[in-house]
């Protein structure tokens, strides 16, 4: 009777996911490579295609990794607003904060954007990402100001990252423009 395999490491397609972004950060997607990731993730080479087609499908894993990650903070946030002053110091805090503060975070993001160009399945994670955000959003604003929102998320963390001039009061001046005409929702 044959024994079952049980592999050593039952986490390891999770580890090269998440090493992947690491080697972006770091690389660019045009420096990502198998031998790369599996260094970052100390796994042996032949995890990579043991796992995965090809480098293309585990760059949009790791890719839908960040856009799942970052919606659960903006849902996290956003949950814990409770009024509507809440809800806006929320949005100033999705904006300025350790979201979107860290320079991996803004290079991942910018190397997510230009890949998608090209792939389809990449801008499928990107709307995705986008629709989650909204959600999250539109808890708390009607639904013009929850695009307004969301383009702004994406706007002022690309602006600030090249304009520190751009302070957190500049922000929050942003976001109450935004939101202060929108209709108030049920659940404030």
């Amino acid at each position: 009777m044959a024994v079952a395999h049980r592999p050593k490491d039952p986490q390891r397609r999770e580890k090269i996911i998440a090493a992947t972004l690491d080697v972006i950060a770091e690389h660019g997607i045009s420096g990502t490579t198998h031998r790369r990731i599996a260094a970052a993730a100390e796994v042996p080479l032949g995890s990579m295609t043991y796992y995965f087609t090809g480098l293309e499908e585990l760059l949009t894993e790791a890719f839908m990794l960040l856009a799942t990650t970052t919606s659960a903070r903006y849902v996290e946030i956003l949950d814990a607003a409770t009024t509507r002053a809440e809800a806006r110091e929320a949005m100033v805090e999705i904006i300025t904060g350790d979201i979107w503060e860290t320079p991996r975070t803004l290079t991942l993001s910018y190397e997510l954007y230009a890949f998608s160009i090209k792939n389809e399945r990449v801008r499928e994670v990107i709307r995705h990402w986008m629709s989650q955000s909204r959600v999250a959003i539109g808890r708390h604003f009607d639904p013009m100001t929850t695009y307004a929102l969301d383009a702004a998320i994406e706007g002022l963390t690309i602006h600030r990252s090249f304009q520190p001039e751009i302070t957190l009061d500049m922000v929050r001046e942003i976001v109450d423009r935004l939101t202060r005409n929108d209709a108030p929702t049920a659940s404030l």
